[in-house]
């Protein structure tokens, strides 16, 4: 029986100062002195612990324990999650030094990679607090670990030093598939190497850079020649201007790139002219089917354009228009493209976009001729009695199940009205529920009907 080690109390060692660098400490780069794998990772985690007088972090041993009897049960494509913002067990965040001892574990243990082997494997460590020094020992192990094809590093105060390192890591790197950046504030010095790193790498697949304050157009200038990114978020980035220059090279290479396939362009200032740029890439490009324009200042105007497309476009799948001002004449255009021409659609969110009754209504009536057209999201907007008898019997005939769409009817003294529902395409994206699947199909449809890779 493998012997279970002790928890961690008021009177474990107290981990050493952090750095106030990225160098390396003495202790971690003496690789070759550490103790070498016994049993299973909780087990090697105490030792390495104990060996360095580091903090033994109960959340963590708790996280290897579940590994190691997924390992026992020869369970495969498994991703250590120590996300610091779990809310089922208190957690203490993860800082440089504990990240050490993780890639410690993952890159020299030979029972974890014989277990995994070249199945997908993840690291999972969002919101904690890692910063550039744990960024030094993450761009260590996608040096050495050639298991691991997903990465979470979001939210964890790493910046652009820190992005550099990792970012020249990846030069090298040929199994990484998905990373996630998002939240950290590697500006614009930390993402020209990401962009730099697109040149040189072929085998990153989906890379999120969203919230991390940097202007898109070297992303923009580099996609035009890569094949191998097919899912890239460029959420909010540095605007220096209101002639939506980003959207503008955004347009230009989506005329040129043949592989991308899901892009999302939130909160980009994006307004009707830069919506006709989109719109003009469009109809060239032929491979694009999740497009992501939420948050932005689109209005019916720019909905002509969409409109236009999707009766000759025949690879967009998803549309998020969340959070624009497309009201009842942007609702219009759309539903008589997607009633009368438009067959490929299959998910469209108008959240939040001040449509009216006349408005929704249209959009379902356009789902009773349209069978291809299966989630629909609406909530935010204004409704009238007319929207809730429409979607409610949209929904009791089965045309539009309930999985697929963020309202519920209900009925009061006769009345019929529509609840709040925890559905859309990407509700998890920035976290996690507290229970119940976190990567539910219905919560994150988008990812679920345009599926590039198996992580948000």
């Amino acid at each position: 029986m493998q012997r279970r080690p002790q928890q961690a109390g008021p009177g474990s060692r107290t981990p050493p100062s952090a750095p106030s660098a990225t160098p390396t400490p003495a202790w971690a780069a003496a690789d070759c002195s550490a103790a070498e794998p016994v049993g299973g990772l909780q087990e090697y985690y105490y030792e390495l612990c104990m060996e360095k007088s580091q903090e033994i972090k109960p959340f963590i041993l708790h996280i290897l324990q579940e590994v190691d009897e997924e390992i026992e049960k020869g369970l495969v494509g498994i991703t250590l999650n120590v996300a610091g913002n779990c809310h089922l067990m208190p957690v203490e965040r993860v800082t440089g030094e504990d990240f050490w001892i993780l890639c410690r574990i993952l890159k020299n243990n030979p029972y974890i990679n014989a277990s995994i082997h070249l199945c997908s494997s993840g690291l999972d460590v969002r919101y904690n607090l890692i910063s550039d020094v744990g960024a030094s020992y993450a761009a260590k192990l996608l040096q050495k670990q050639h298991n691991l094809i997903y990465l979470n590093l979001m939210f964890n105060d790493i910046g652009p030093e820190g992005g550099e390192l990792i970012a020249k890591a990846l030069h090298k790197n040929t199994t990484l598939k998905h990373l996630r950046m998002t939240g950290n504030k590697i500006e614009n010095k930390g993402g020209m190497f990401f962009a730099a790193m697109l040149q040189i790498n072929s085998s990153l697949e989906k890379l999120d850079v969203g919230d991390c304050d940097l202007s898109v157009i070297a992303f923009a200038t580099v996609l035009t020649q890569n094949q191998t990114i097919k899912g890239l978020n460029l959420n909010r980035p540095i605007l220096y201007g209101e002639q939506e220059e980003s959207t503008v090279h955004l347009g230009h290479m989506l005329k040129e790139n043949q592989c991308l396939v899901e892009l999302h362009m939130c909160k980009h200032d994006i307004k009707n002219c830069g919506m006709k740029q989109l719109c003009d890439a469009l109809y060239l490009n032929r491979t694009l089917r999740y497009l992501d324009v939420s948050c932005n200042k689109i209005t019916q105007d720019g909905m002509v354009c969409l409109a236009d497309v999707l009766k000759s476009n025949t690879t967009l799948e998803v549309i998020d228009l969340s959070f624009n001002r497309i009201e009842n004449a942007g609702a219009n255009y759309l539903s008589d493209a997607l009633a009368s021409h438009n067959r490929t659609l299959k998910a469209l969110s108008v959240v939040s976009n001040k449509i009216e009754g006349e408005g929704l209504v249209a959009l379902s009536q356009s789902m009773k001729t349209n069978p291809t057209l299966s989630n629909i999201y609406i909530w935010g907007n204004k409704f009238d009695e007319a929207t809730r008898v429409a979607y409610s019997d949209l929904i009791h005939m089965g045309r539009l199940k309930s999985d697929n769409t963020d309202v519920e009817p209900f009925v009061v003294d006769g009345h019929v009205y529509l609840a709040e529902v925890s559905n859309g395409l990407k509700r998890h994206y920035y976290w996690t529920p507290g229970y119940g699947e976190a990567c539910s199909p219905s919560s994150n449809a988008g990812f679920t009907l345009v599926p590039v890779g198996q992580y948000l």
